[in-house]
């Protein structure tokens, strides 16, 4: 493909060398670059792709997008293409490259602050099960139909994006499910993409290490709504307070659901149990494994999209009851003495309040035991909140440690143990090290106890530093039920 083609779509400030350069591959990470490349030369938190320029050229680049030129770099045989956001640019040249693959496909989105990694999972193995080719962008991994790649980041970089759409395309998908932050949103990673439908699930606190303000967190999760073309579905869930906002200045074509009142769709829980729930949708009763009134809106949630897109009522609901949810969200696992461990992946008070009113709900007599910690080098207010709902929820707490990164732990527990009045303080306990602190946690648990493993979820690792160490919950969980069968 040559230069021109690629930069069509560009807002470009002036070019320099040959447009009609050919170009095989397209890459924003020097060390990336083959014969042949275009490099887009990006600006990062923690490094400026303009200083890595003068080494894509030495790798054989031919062609440079960027926002400026630097000084001292050998441009001769090389093609320059300066622009005023380099972000933006290399979102819309990916897009170019792989030729618009979101728009050969349906592409569906799925925002809010919980629920996107369950709702987007969900949707994959409904459409699957409904006879879809199906592709699957997540927290957890990325599926080219049934090909599972691991992911580090809720959105992938523009030129990953469209190279795994690229595939899905070429291996028939006709969907794509893909989980969309808001960070993902300001840094221009969803840019130039054709979405079939956006899905608001909730905004609560969350990125404001990121954002610094609610404000912005939620002027950026509506921006994703504000770029939804005119033939596009914005499905929303009317109950959350900022559902209208978000759709405020779309074009798309607005779909409510709700669980606590009317709208175009609904769902209302008639009992639930550790085994699943008993749902009516839209007038009709559905079991559904999943349990929780979060799960309850995020089923609505994939109903409500499956019908919109096309599919049957009621082979949607039939498929609905056979799902399974995302790893490590709400999964319960049974051990001696009738302890049950339930691993989740709340982080945010929101979501944490959210699964300990569902473990109540199901069992109020059964004691409660949540244990939690805090990522590091995140959002800090959020710290004492969650304090405060896990003693507000929770029979006793264990204060341990989540991600610490570059923070002590300790000094991440402190911040936590802040939210905590005297009596929060007397039912608590603090251990830093997870393991151990897991540990006690069931080893010690009465007979009936419900403990709630809250932070991580589905990883399998602890971030120290910048390292990542194994670290499997599941595997931890299971060698206290050993030991308790003794």
């Amino acid at each position: 493909m040559k230069l021109k083609q690629i930069i069509q779509n560009l807002p470009a400030a002036s070019c320099k060398g040959s447009l009609d350069v050919e170009i095989g591959a397209i890459c924003s990470d020097s060390r990336k670059v083959v014969p042949g490349s275009l490099f887009v030369a990006v600006r990062g938190f923690q490094s400026d792709g303009h200083s890595y320029i003068g080494k894509a050229i030495e790798g054989g680049a031919v062609a440079v997008i960027c926002e400026e030129i630097p000084e001292g770099v050998d441009t001769q045989g090389v093609s320059f293409v300066r622009v005023e956001n380099s972000r933006l640019a290399v979102a819309l040249a990916a897009d170019s490259f792989y030729g618009h693959p979101s728009g050969k496909l349906s592409l569906v989105g799925i925002t809010g602050t919980n629920g996107k990694t369950t709702t987007v999972t969900l949707l994959y193995n409904l459409f699957r099960k409904l006879g879809y080719a199906c592709g699957l962008l997540s927290t957890i991994a990325n599926y080219v139909d049934g090909e599972r790649e691991e992911t580090q980041n809720t959105t992938v970089d523009p030129i990953t994006l469209n190279e795994l759409l690229s595939r899905m395309v070429s291996r028939g998908c006709q969907y794509c499910f893909m989980e969309v932050s808001s960070i993902g949103v300001e840094q221009d990673r969803v840019s130039g993409l054709s979405f079939a439908m956006g899905i608001f699930s909730n905004l609560t606190h969350d990125h404001l290490d990121y954002h610094k303000t609610f404000a912005e967190y939620l002027r950026c999760k509506k921006l994703f709504f504000d770029k939804l073309g005119a033939d596009a579905i914005a499905l929303i869930n009317s109950d959350d307070r900022n559902g209208d906002v978000m759709v405020q200045n779309t074009r798309a074509k607005i779909v409510r659901y709700s669980v606590k009142g009317l709208a175009d769709h609904t769902a209302r829980i008639l009992e639930q149990s550790f085994d699943g729930m008993l749902l009516e949708i839209d007038g009709t009763q559905t079991w559904c494994r999943l349990i929780g009134e979060h799960n309850a809106y995020n089923l609505l949630a994939i109903y409500s999209a499956a019908v919109c897109l096309g599919a049957g009522k009621e082979e949607t609901l039939l498929a609905l009851s056979s799902l399974e949810s995302a790893p490590g969200r709400l999964e319960n696992l049974q051990g001696p003495r009738d302890i049950s461990v339930v691993i989740d992946y709340a982080h945010t008070p929101d979501a944490l309040e959210n699964v300990l009113k569902t473990l109540r709900a199901i069992a109020p007599s059964r004691p409660l035991i949540c244990l939690f910690g805090c990522g590091g080098d995140r959002d800090r207010s959020k710290r004492p909140e969650m304090a405060a709902v896990a003693q507000r929820l929770a029979d006793r707490l264990v204060i341990t440690s989540d991600n610490p990164r570059t923070e002590q732990p300790e000094a991440i527990i402190e911040e936590i143990r802040a939210g905590l009045d005297s009596r929060g303080a007397a039912r608590s306990l603090v251990i830093t090290d997870r393991r151990e602190a897991l540990r006690t946690a069931i080893l010690t648990a009465p007979a009936h106890a419900t403990v709630l493993v809250a932070g991580k979820g589905h990883e399998t690792y602890q971030i120290i530093g910048h390292e990542k160490f194994p670290f499997d919950e599941k595997a931890i969980v299971k060698e206290c039920f050993k030991q308790l069968d003794v």
